[in-house]
């Protein structure tokens, strides 16, 4: 009721601020979207050019200028890879002209391979926001499938755990802590191959987005960051597709208009059951069975003029079957599905509306069976939700949004010894939140852009206030100094394995487990030091506090409450990130580099006074990383030849080491001998740097005259630098005996796409 009463006000406050608009203005609004494929273009840019007013368009390609003097302008829209637009319009006193745009590619292939940073570029420009070109995802050199995940984990503040987790650790946070949302629905373990790569299908993908820091009220849930994903609406004006064949994975996709919309189904399967035959006849333990696949599809249909409709799907699964003994067998079955169904409203020239229904399951079911005696396993996450986004334009100073997301949390944990159920638990949960924030121009050089997000949580009656606020400053055409505060509330935590990701488990806030939260601070400079380059620099700073996971010191839980399950911790980052790239040309490519440190405090852990378990000391979690530098390059050799190529370079991982073992005599409850291990400090050593380099070459052409052809050959780890994932140590040797667990050694690959 609480948050119901406070969005009826911001709801009642928003229509009281309305202006009415003078009959001597006039406004132009309408829809960006490509020539070719009639696929909307999300913040794409729009001016007019003789009075310096324009904006940018929204996440469905919808843009609006209003209170415009009558006359005769010249309507400007740009968007980086395409050709820019100008169209002399002329608007009389009270007119509202509807003017969709097509803007043309370039066609320039390589001229996508940028992580962009134009001038003109609004939001994309934002303090903590980045942009993966989805071009930028297929060229460069993958291990199994271009991924959209590695390609994350290439920006700076953004770390990889290691060469088998596609995980994104961001500014010194967990995979939890940042939110992922496909067409608007929420994503649990976007992963696939034991976490090795991410789900989505870079053939499906339109427009993909990373929040890193001091992210604005529209985006809750999370004190991290946030990741959106917008698959393809389709393409409006022909039916066209593309096959891709690698020796580990293939794919597929179609999409093309009907009469009043279009349409887009997107496959992908892995084709390792060959390699697994052959190597089950020399090497044992190897899968059965081992295989994944994933769909997505998309359908939009155009109601009326202002009218859009869309539905969206995507499916995924995992299946692995490993024989581990003569007796033993392990069966793992996990995915994930999501539907989003949303209508899109232009209500008039100043108002715009979202409306979305939204569906998400993950379900992990692995089954062990040692001499003929199962062991079963059955978690799930159910996440049905409603939101409701409007955006409205009072007059060319301010751009105000609004919103509710509401919706069931459902999630199950079972466990099944011999067809005996030894463990069930179920949690509902309901959560509802609303956000109200306005972006204000008050002149040239100055934007500021405030909000508040209140939400709440059914498990434990928790109802939170968030507030965020932003400043630009932008002196000049070529330099914005930027600087953002939010605090932000997370109501789960993921209990996640580092070896498989398939035994993630999601945990909730309940009376005596409050939400977790914290504090972002973030101050950067954005500069465009020459033409067709970019430089960036942010420094951050970040809390996080009532950080709860389960207790590993409680031996069993049996029968105790809830919130006694849990231990509670406290963690904090800081860092700085710097960012320089090359835009166009035939040579493109950036160089990224990031400072930074995060600890976290929990009870038992480095204690300072042995017997005080209570006492803690900060330590670095794994994925703590000082320093990190990647540099991605692109070279057009020719007309049909390009190469691209990725070289990372790393602190290396903490971890704990272990210093001796001893042996305790004349245990009571069995009478014999027990060993103990001794270790140093949690996480107090590390690994030796990281640092690897992959090349892919890429030849353009023809597939008879079918289509448009690209045959590429990529080498992983070109000069097979034997990284450390960790240490295995044998204390059955004297002296003890330590041994390097590698990760990737070089890999070459093959795949050929055909575009029809």
């Amino acid at each position: 009721m609480f948050i119901k009463y406070i969005f009826t006000t911001l709801i009642v406050t928003l229509f009281l601020t309305l202006e009415i608009s003078a009959q001597e203005t006039a406004s132009v609004n309408g829809y960006i979207a490509d020539s070719q494929t009639g696929e909307t273009l999300i913040l794409a840019n729009v001016a007019l050019m003789e009075i310096n007013r324009g904006g940018s368009s929204n996440t469905s390609g919808y843009y609006s200028i209003t209170n415009i003097p009558p006359g005769t302008y010249t309507l400007s829209a740009s968007y980086i890879g395409y050709r820019r637009s100008d169209i002399e319009i002329t608007l009389d006193a009270g007119q509202n002209l509807r003017m969709d745009i097509e803007l043309t590619p370039e066609g320039v292939q390589l001229d996508a391979l940028v992580v962009t940073s134009e001038a003109d570029e609004e939001e994309v420009r934002n303090i903590g926001t980045a942009q993966i070109a989805t071009q930028l995802i297929k060229d460069l050199p993958s291990v199994i499938e271009p991924d959209l995940f590695r390609s994350v984990q290439l920006l700076p503040g953004v770390k990889a755990a290691s060469d088998f987790s596609s995980g994104l650790y961001v500014r010194g946070g967990s995979p939890d802590q940042t939110l992922i949302l496909l067409d608007e629905t929420t994503v649990y373990n976007p992963t696939h191959f034991f976490g090795f790569f991410s789900t989505f299908n870079p053939d499906a993908v339109k427009d993909v987005r990373l929040y890193k820091g001091g992210y604005p009220a529209k985006y809750g849930g999370r004190i991290g960051s946030v990741l959106t994903v917008f698959n393809k609406d389709g393409n409006r004006v022909e039916t066209q597709g593309s096959v891709s064949l690698g020796l580990l994975a293939s794919r597929a996709s179609i999409e093309g208009p009907f009469q009043r919309g279009s349409w887009m189904l997107a496959v992908r399967r892995s084709t390792l059951e060959p390699v697994l035959a052959i190597l089950r006849q020399s090497v044992d333990g190897v899968p059965s069975k081992f295989y994944f696949y994933d769909v997505n599809g998309k359908v939009n249909f155009d109601a009326t003029r202002n009218d859009r409709i869309s539905l969206a799907f995507y499916s995924g699964n995992d299946s692995v079957t490993i024989p581990f003994q003569d007796d033993a067998l392990i069966n793992l079955k996990y995915g994930n599905q999501t539907v989003t169904t949303q209508w899109r409203r232009i209500f008039n020239d100043r108002l715009f509306g979202f409306f979305t229904i939204t569906g998400s399951r993950y379900f992990n079911q692995p089954t062990f069976e040692i001499a003929g005696t199962p062991f079963e396993r059955d978690n799930d996450i159910l996440d049905f939700s409603f939101k409701g986004d409007l955006e409205y334009l009072p007059n060319e100073r301010h751009s105000i949004s609004m919103g509710v997301w509401g919706g069931n949390l459902q999630l199950r944990f079972r466990d099944q010894f011999n067809n005996q159920v030894t463990f069930n638990n179920r949690i509902r949960s309901q959560y509802l939140s609303a956000y109200l924030q306005d972006e204000w121009k008050p002149s040239k050089q100055w934007v500021f852009n405030g909000g508040i997000r209140l939400n709440t949580f059914s498990e434990g009656s928790y109802a939170k206030i968030e507030p965020r606020l932003s400043a630009e400053f932008r002196p000049n055409g070529r330099l914005r100094i930027q600087t953002a505060y939010g605090r932000y509330y997370q109501y789960l935590s993921l209990i996640s394995n580092e070896a498989f990701s398939g035994f993630d488990l999601w945990l909730t806030s309940d009376k005596g487990v409050p939400p977790s939260y914290g504090d972002q601070f973030v101050i950067g400079a954005k500069t465009i030091p020459f033409i067709d380059y970019g430089f960036d620099v942010e420094v951050y700073y970040r809390t996080m506090r009532d950080l709860f996971e389960l207790d590993p010191f409680v031996s069993d839980p049996a029968g105790l409450d809830y919130d006694k399950l849990f231990r509670f911790g406290e963690g904090y980052a800081y860092g700085t990130e710097l960012f320089f790239e090359k835009q166009k040309g035939d040579f493109t490519g950036f160089i990224g580099y990031t400072y930074g440190i995060t600890k976290r405090k929990f009870p038992g852990f480095n204690a300072p006074v042995l017997d005080d378990p209570t006492k803690a000391r900060f330590y670095p979690p794994k994925y703590d990383r000082t320093h990190d530098i990647n540099l991605v390059t692109s070279y057009k050799l020719s007309t049909v030849w390009s190469v691209n190529a990725v070289f990372s370079y790393a602190t290396g991982q903490a971890y704990t080491q272990p210093l001796g073992r001893t042996q305790f005599e004349g245990i009571p409850w069995d009478g014999g001998a027990r060993d103990a291990f001794i270790i140093g400090n949690v996480n107090g050593s590390r690994l030796p740097a990281y640092h690897r380099m992959d090349i892919s070459f890429s030849r353009f052409g023809t597939f008879f005259t079918i289509g448009e052809a690209e045959w590429q050959i990529q080498i992983i780890n070109v000069y097979s630098r034997r990284n450390v994932w960790f240490y295995n140590y044998d204390f059955d040797e004297n002296p003890v005996k330590r041994a390097d667990v590698n990760l990737l050694p070089i890999i070459p690959s093959l795949s050929y796409t055909v575009n029809f």
